[in-house]
């Protein structure tokens, strides 16, 4: 395997991961009050699309914490 081909591999697992979790991170970032359930529901069900959607949905509802 050439040092590119490693390279090009390594680059797509990590904006893979992080599109993966895109969900879980908008919760954090937002501080919605249920980001924990948020990144268990991303985790275990985020791979069928559907249920990445709905993460990402709820993520973004304005049910966040106040100062």
């Amino acid at each position: 395997m050439h040092a590119g081909n490693v390279i090009t591999a390594f680059v797509f697992v990590c904006v893979a991961f992080v599109l993966y979790f895109l969900p879980a991170g908008v919760a954090s970032q937002r501080r919605h009050r249920n980001s924990g359930a948020i990144f268990v529901m991303n985790l275990l069900l985020g791979w069928s699309g559907l249920f990445w959607v709905i993460a990402l949905i709820w993520a973004c509802t304005a049910d966040v914490e106040r100062d």
